[in-house]
């Protein structure tokens, strides 16, 4: 059998991970990476990670990647929000630290492979491409293959998923029926390093964070209501472009006769575009550089989009321009953000590429939404 590292959070699924793996016979060792700051007021799992590696008779080791979960992962975090778009840190994270840096200590200690606790499927090469498939996990509320459409299958080859085929509930199960305790029993948070949960401490985080490096917040500028009939009419004031993501209906604070939704966010204006509910429809989007997991040569002239995590992907056409990706929906979506991912799967829920947003084109009204 191989030798296998496993990188474990704390949480029930990379120990669900490590615990199949000692079971089917490999030769694995825990790794366990140091991400967030020492001062975000996260639980310690390494009591209780040291425990579970002793019961299982495992090699326990520790990489303090904090400096570059900073750089990569909560640096471009802050800047991204700074900048007017909605970022997201998993997938930087999953790219450039867990199959970046920590994948890196893991082939330093010998090992062949790296396991997670994701929840995505991963299948061989088929010659003449020497690349792996990714795919959607079997459990699809639990399909984490989105945020793992930008690590390069240079990187990807040497993942294993053994959740793949398995079910949260059944994880949980096995863990328990070994006697093993969880270190940190919650789910985790899509912002690990982000003390507290919900709107308020996420904004209360960016505040702190700009004013540790001396940035000022984008201040307030003016609400635009967009009427449908190709124009924009000011109506109010916003306070901070970062304060809203499209699709947002609460807290705009502004009277109408309907509910209002953010629009789109031009940074160019610092302009916050709202208007009702029948102007929320996306037509399509463009992306910067993509991730291609699958030559585009290969791909079926349908495929579909993934254009947030909570949304099926929708049947999309697509052309790529320079390494980009313009999306062209068949049918209107409720808008995606400038920041976020636009994964592309084949009706099989194979990735074939991801990227992230720069620009989404609505179906209605005089709206503009991009990356600046």
């Amino acid at each position: 059998m191989s030798r296998v590292a496993v990188a474990v959070s704390g949480g029930v699924d990379s120990l669900c991970a490590l615990l199949l793996l000692k079971r089917e016979g490999h030769d694995v060792l825990a790794l366990h990476g140091l991400f967030t700051p020492a001062s975000s007021g996260g639980a310690d799992a390494l009591p209780g990670l040291e425990r579970a590696c002793e019961a299982l008779d495992v090699p326990l080791h520790v990489a303090n990647l904090r400096e570059v979960f900073f750089r990569e992962v909560i640096a471009p975090f802050g800047q991204s929000y700074a900048d007017g778009l909605t970022p997201n840190p998993c997938s930087l994270c999953n790219r450039r630290v867990k199959f970046g840096a920590l994948l890196d200590a893991a082939l330093s200690l010998g090992a062949e492979k790296l396991a997670t606790g994701h929840y995505a499927r991963l299948l061989p090469p088929v010659p003449p491409v020497d690349a792996p498939r990714l795919y959607a996990a079997k459990e699809s509320a639990r399909d984490q293959s989105y945020f793992l459409s930008l690590v390069p299958a240079d990187r990807l080859r040497y993942a294993h998923f053994p959740l793949a085929e398995r079910a949260k509930d059944w994880c949980a199960a096995q863990v328990a029926r070994e006697g093993l305790t969880v270190p940190l029993p919650s789910s985790s948070q899509d912002l690990c390093f982000v003390k507290g949960e919900g709107a308020d401490a996420h904004r209360a985080y960016l505040l702190s964070h700009w004013a540790s490096l001396g940035i000022s917040p984008p201040g307030p500028g003016p609400v635009l209501l967009d009427g449908g009939a190709g124009e924009l009419r000011e109506t109010g004031v916003h306070q901070g472009l970062w304060r809203y993501t499209e699709g947002q209906r609460r807290g705009i604070g502004i009277a109408h006769d309907e509910p209002l939704y953010v629009l789109s966010r031009d940074s160019e204006r610092n302009a916050l575009v709202v208007g009702g509910k029948s102007l929320l429809g996306m037509r399509g989007c463009s992306t910067g550089g993509a991730n291609f997991l699958c030559d585009p040569a290969f791909w079926p002239e349908r495929v579909f989009a993934r254009l947030r995590y909570r949304r099926k992907p929708a049947p999309a056409r697509v052309r790529i321009r320079e390494g980009c990706l313009d999306i062209l929906l068949e049918t209107e979506e409720f808008p995606a953000a400038p920041g976020q991912l636009a994964v592309i799967y084949d009706a099989g829920d194979r990735v074939l590429a991801g990227g992230t947003i720069a620009h989404v084109e609505f179906a209605h009204g005089a709206q503009k939404n991009s990356a600046h």
